[in-house]
């Protein structure tokens, strides 16, 4: 009489042939491509790109913007249509706001500053008074206590110059912006006036208050090409 199948008996190898019988294997050129190729093909396609560019003439923005196939110039905010039609006064004033952005963490977006720390800029003598005073201000930076609207500022550290991270016609624009916003009105500064007092002052240390005392009133010469004061007809500036 033989012994009962043991119920763990089951023959495992069968089973697994079983089982890889009903897997197709792969065919040979089916097999992932290696990595290597998939790489090379890459390359190839970047220097193609870089051939066929040149070409066919490159990439333009003002030939493949798809705002100009409609023949009317691109209608976007800032788009060369918009742009062109700026006078000098109002694209100072347009990219002024976007270079205040360096400015705005101190003195704040609404130009009041912080109490006891940052002066306003709003409503501001330093700001609407002389040209020349504000340019070396911000061209050179200044430091220790100063007074504003009748208020003591002493700001850690001062007032950081901006004269080697801005170019004259930015710097030009950010002060011609904060001297027309958030109520204050005064004549546009130009790159040329800027450039003036660059050429002029190789300071390399921070201003005091009572250093630019001798500027509190004091406008750098030059036309003015719009805005308050005008002094020259304006003229429509490109967008650059």
């Amino acid at each position: 009489m033989s012994a009962p199948a043991h119920p763990d008996s089951t023959d495992l190898d069968r089973i697994h042939a079983a089982v890889k019988r009903e897997k197709e294997d792969l065919a040979p050129e089916s097999q992932p491509a290696p990595l290597w190729a998939t790489f090379l093909l890459m390359l190839v396609a970047i220097i193609a790109g870089g051939q066929l560019g040149p070409m066919t003439g490159g990439w333009s923005f003002d030939v493949s913007n798809p705002f100009a196939l409609a023949g009317g110039g691109d209608p976007r905010p800032g788009g060369a249509g918009a742009g062109g039609t700026l006078d000098p006064f109002a694209l100072a004033m347009k990219k002024g706001a976007s270079g205040y952005a360096v400015c705005g963490g101190c003195h704040q977006g609404n130009g009041m500053g912080i109490p006891g720390q940052f002066p306003p800029l709003a409503g501001s003598e330093w700001v609407t008074g002389g040209t020349e005073r504000l340019i070396r201000v911000t061209q050179h930076g200044l430091v220790g206590a100063i007074t504003v609207k009748g208020a003591g500022y002493n700001t850690p550290g001062g007032m950081q110059p901006f004269g080697a991270a801005m170019s004259s016609q930015d710097l030009a624009n950010v002060l011609t912006y904060i001297r027309n916003s958030w109520g204050n009105e005064g004549t546009m500064i130009t790159k040329e006036m800027v450039q003036k007092v660059r050429d002029e002052e190789k300071r390399a240390t921070q201003w005091t208050e009572a250093d630019l005392k001798p500027f509190a009133d004091k406008n750098v010469p030059g036309d003015i090409p719009a805005g308050p004061g005008a002094t020259a007809a304006a003229a429509p500036a490109a967008a650059k």
